[in-house]
């Protein structure tokens, strides 16, 4: 963490860190830390969906040569250092380590609002105080292409209910379905206490 914390902070600024998978990676730190199945819970939902698909974007570019969704086109630019470009393999890896956290610590249901309340921070203040350039969280056009058709102001709105049901929603929705005999929230502590 610390190498990757240093290299993204020197290489690509502090503003990245602002986006939802590069602070997913320091949620999950404290997560480790602490064995907190709401922390790991939380970034299960936020970044299982977009992982995955990041993966298959990579995947293609390498193997077909083209970009299958969209949004790793850093991975192959040649002046973002090719040490900085490996470090965001962590987008293949993350998954794994949240489903076996989550298979060891129980699915905590909880985790969903707290990632929803996060992003309905997150998106606002991403929005405020990044430079537009940079883009963080596809505040200002998604996926990198124009958005014009609304006011910016209620095109992040819009990003603010989109993540929660588009991104995160099928994520805890998986989750439910997959660790359903697994499932932590304040009732079921309350009852073992």
């Amino acid at each position: 963490m610390v190498v990757w914390t240093v290299t993204v902070l020197r290489v690509l600024g502090p503003w990245n860190l602002l986006w939802i998978c590069d602070l997913a990676n320091i949620i999950i730190l404290v997560a480790i830390w602490r064995e907190n199945a709401l922390l790991f819970s939380s970034q299960l939902v936020a970044v299982l969906l977009v992982d995955v698909l990041w993966t298959i974007d990579v995947v293609g570019k390498v193997i077909l040569g083209e970009h299958l969704i969209g949004g790793t086109e850093y991975m192959f630019m040649a002046e973002i250092p090719a040490f900085a470009r490996g470090l965001s393999l962590f987008h293949v890896f993350v998954p794994a380590l949240l489903l076996w956290m989550v298979i060891k610590l129980g699915y905590d249901r909880r985790g969903y609002y707290l990632q929803m309340i996060l992003t309905w921070f997150l998106i606002p203040f991403t929005y405020v105080l990044s430079p537009a350039e940079r883009n963080i969280n596809w505040v200002h056009q998604p996926f990198g292409k124009p958005q014009d058709i609304v006011d910016p102001r209620l095109y992040v709105a819009f990003l603010m209910i989109a993540y929660p049901l588009v991104v995160y929603l099928p994520s805890h929705l998986f989750a439910l379905n997959l660790f359903g005999s697994k499932i932590r929230d304040q009732k079921q502590r309350s009852i073992s206490a």
